[in-house]
């Protein structure tokens, strides 16, 4: 199979110059999160090389794209050509020295991103900048060529998007991360999980919210932290809405999208999860620009209420992805 066109102009198409501000605006926002939250740290030569599935697709993908440019590499262990040109690949992710990640995702094993991407065979190449995903080439290629794309890659990512990508550190280790930073113990947040739980049993929710939010403050990858805070702020939400005549507003108003999010929230208080879910999916499909950006975030927020690693959520991200591309 030979080569298509590797040239980059399908990212001057998919950046035209609303949507190129637009995406650059949020990349710098998601950059300011993450450094906020503690984020944005060194990370080893190990970590420029990712495996990728679709419940992952989300956060290894689509997030980290808002900080530096994703390669994708469509392959299988069957495919002959994937097995010249990936090595290649993963080479150069680390020659180039954090100014884009590289992610592997085995077509057999995650069918739905390869129809999502449009792919016809393997080996096949595509990068997503700042959430914008762009063919780059299909077939084996020379690495000349390849260089030559990954150049004109880093330059528009950096010059539309303002993505310099990430800092590599030789001695950090892998998974992100220095050692220095791994060993400082994060200290025992027992009492201040505990005083969250007595606030929500007693009904006080904003000190529920705040005692989770020191928690994260210090720790912001603690785990039972992000759930708690996550259902603090849902439970916040809906106190005191009227639920009939939320979802008289639902369903009257299917284009207002401040009235499906509202209806998402008491569908997920009412454990009707896949309806919540559903209902947003549906929203960001039929919306663009702000609203879809507010629905994409909300939605994300529910499935932390859920967990990560629910059925129901890992389904839902699929359907997501769909609705995005």
């Amino acid at each position: 199979m030979q080569p298509r066109n590797m040239s980059m102009s399908g990212v001057v198409d998919l950046a035209a110059v609303k949507a190129a501000q637009e995406a650059k605006a949020k990349a710098e926002q998601a950059r300011a999160e993450a450094a906020r939250q503690g984020g944005g740290g060194a990370v080893s030569p190990a970590d420029l090389v990712i495996d990728v599935d679709e419940a992952g697709f989300e956060r290894d993908v689509l997030q980290r794209s808002t900080e530096v440019p994703v390669v994708i590499d469509f392959w299988a262990e069957w495919c002959q050509p994937c097995k010249q040109l990936s090595p290649v690949l993963e080479r150069l992710a680390v020659e180039y020295d954090g100014r884009f990640l590289l992610a592997k995702i085995d077509v057999d094993a995650n069918q739905l991103l390869m129809q999502q991407f449009g792919v016809q065979g393997i080996p096949a190449v595509f990068a997503v900048v700042a959430g914008q995903a762009l063919p780059l080439f299909q077939g084996a290629a020379g690495e000349a060529q390849i260089r030559q794309t990954l150049d004109q890659l880093v330059q528009v990512a950096e010059q539309r998007f303002g993505l310099t990508g990430l800092t590599v550190d030789p001695d950090a280790e892998p998974g992100g991360g220095d050692r220095a930073a791994q060993d400082v113990p994060t200290g025992p947040y027992d009492a201040l999980l505990e005083a969250a739980v007595r606030a929500l049993d007693s009904g006080d929710l904003s000190g529920a919210v705040q005692a989770y939010r020191n928690v994260l403050a210090d720790d912001p990858g603690n785990p039972e932290a992000t759930l708690g805070l996550a259902q603090a702020e849902l439970l916040q939400r809906v106190q005191g809405l009227d639920p009939v005549r939320v979802r008289k507003d639902a369903a009257e108003k299917p284009q207002d999208v401040e009235a499906q999010i509202v209806a998402a929230d008491l569908d997920l208080v009412g454990g009707h999860v896949e309806d919540a879910f559903g209902r947003l999916i549906e929203t960001v499909g039929r919306t663009a620009g702000d609203d879809r950006e507010t629905v994409r975030v909300r939605l994300l927020k529910l499935f932390e209420v859920v967990g990560a690693e629910d059925p129901r959520v890992i389904a839902a991200r699929r359907a997501l992805a769909r609705a995005l591309f």
